[in-house]
């Protein structure tokens, strides 16, 4: 089996409708998506179980990575990631990864370009992937989670499984030891997911506020004071990735409206700028 997709549920049924088919219509790889929900009672226990297109875990964890790791315990494909339940694939994507990994073998983990779009599907910004650099981290984080793809074996020779102390910002601290390990990582300049801003996505609730002043007095200190150069050099890094550049393309979701076709969007002015995030 070529891919194994996790994702954590918890009270999400309208999402996690949309984002199973984005998984299940990818062609040219074989594959299979475990959805590990924690005992949702928003009615998603009223028909998940009976999913044919996933293998479904109901039970309680300790929150969303948690539920990833045992995802990730429990996968059987060659290429692991996680796809958040406001979270799409695109067309395509996972053979464009899988070819890409493909083509390089020494590669561990490949990073790809994501779509940010809003609660109708509607384009907001596109963010590409940079390669982590250490102490960068703690000031940018270069990637979006559902554009991260890494061989499972990789996980399990350096136990790369997420710190379950943080509910929110587990993703950076399991980079920053990525990065440490000295993981090899590739970047494919393909548009390969989608990113809802619903408004209350995790990282913009108290919790995650909290982890982020905790995160602060975690940083050097030098880290810190070289901050404003820090942010500069990550926006030339983005301008030499095309960000700035990036030419009218098109995508295609599923929607509330849409829920069983997806619906191709345009975009005539793409724009690498994510106004009230960065």
């Amino acid at each position: 089996m070529n891919f194994s997709i996790v994702t954590p549920s918890f009270r999400n049924s309208k999402w996690l409708k949309l984002c199973i088919p984005s998984v299940a219509d990818q062609e040219g790889v074989s594959l299979e998506h475990i959805v590990q929900d924690s005992c949702s009672d928003d009615g998603t226990q009223d028909w998940l179980p009976h999913d044919t297109r996933v293998r479904a875990f109901i039970e309680k964890d300790k929150g969303m990575y948690d539920a990833v790791n045992r995802g990730y315990q429990r996968a059987q494909g060659e290429i692991l990631t996680y796809l958040n339940c406001d979270e799409q694939y695109l067309p395509g994507a996972l053979k464009a990864v899988y070819d890409y990994f493909q083509a390089h073998p020494k590669v561990d983990v490949v990073l790809s370009d994501t779509v940010v779009v809003d609660t109708n599907g509607d384009y907001i910004c596109h963010r590409p992937s940079l390669v982590p650099l250490k102490n960068h981290i703690w000031i940018r984080f270069s990637v979006l989670t559902c554009a991260v793809f890494i061989r499972r074996r990789t996980v399990q020779d350096f136990g790369l499984y997420f710190d379950t102390k943080w509910r929110d910002l587990g993703d950076m601290f399991w980079l920053l030891e990525l990065v440490n390990r000295g993981v090899s990582v590739g970047v494919l300049r393909h548009f390969t997911s989608a990113f809802t801003e619903t408004g209350e996505n995790m990282n913009l609730k108290p919790n995650a506020l909290r982890e982020k002043a905790e995160k602060i007095q975690m940083t050097p200190a030098w880290v810190k004071t070289l901050s404003p150069l820090i942010i500069q050099y990550h926006r030339l890094r983005m301008l030499a990735s095309g960000a700035y550049s990036q030419k009218p393309f098109d995508y295609a979701l599923y929607s509330f409206a849409s829920p069983n076709q997806r619906i191709v969007h345009h975009v005539t002015k793409p724009t690498a700028l994510w106004r009230g995030r960065y």
